[in-house]
């Protein structure tokens, strides 16, 4: 049960990302979202999903780093 409130919480979260006006925010939105699906893919014990959003994750984060403020 906990584990499904992950994924549809994560959906939300990825799906928001859409109304981003600015990249910054999309990418910040995009990679929270990887957060929560790498807590999902933990949950239900899926390591296509952890690995998948642990890169998302990760590029999200070194473009946010990397962008100019």
């Amino acid at each position: 049960m906990v584990a499904e409130w992950i994924g549809w919480v994560a959906t939300a979260a990825f799906a928001s990302s859409y109304f981003c006006r600015e990249g910054r925010s999309l990418r910040a939105v995009q990679g929270g979202a990887a957060m929560l699906w790498i807590g999902y893919g933990i949950f239900i014990r899926a390591t296509p999903v952890i690995v998948a959003n642990v890169i998302v994750a990760a590029a999200a984060g070194y473009s946010l780093w990397k962008s100019p403020r």
